[in-house]
């Protein structure tokens, strides 16, 4: 059974940092492209970054900069750096393990397999 955990959220002041933390059971992120997404009630699931196996990194616009990924193989874990965070930063935030690849007619499309159930992010003005 694969569980991913996420850690580290909280409540922020606008310009303050957190990092977040996601660990697995049951599965060895080592040869995994990882990911973290956001949710908000107005805004559905977002893409916040993600990290392939080879370390290639890629941020949604509104946190470059600010935000980085990484991971700790020899740990099973991947980070979330976050900084300078802002009040629209505010969300669930959740881990992905194990990206899939596929063709949707003419577009590209990618699936991650395994969620954690996430944690929240408050960040106030």
């Amino acid at each position: 059974l694969v569980k991913l955990v996420e850690f580290g959220g909280g409540s922020v002041q606008a310009g303050g940092s957190l990092r977040l933390s996601c660990t697995a059971s049951g599965i060895s992120f080592e040869d995994k492209d990882m990911g973290w997404y956001r949710q908000t009630p107005g805004n559905g699931c977002e893409m916040v970054s993600t990290i392939s196996s080879d370390g290639t990194a890629v941020y949604t616009d509104s946190v470059k900069g600010r935000f980085t990924i990484s991971h700790a193989d020899d740990k099973n874990v991947v980070y979330l750096q976050m900084n300078s965070l802002k009040p629209e930063d505010s969300a669930k935030y959740f881990c992905a393990a194990d990206r899939l690849r596929y063709r949707d007619c003419e577009a590209d499309e990618e699936i991650f397999t395994y969620w954690g159930q996430g944690t929240r992010v408050a960040v106030s003005s």
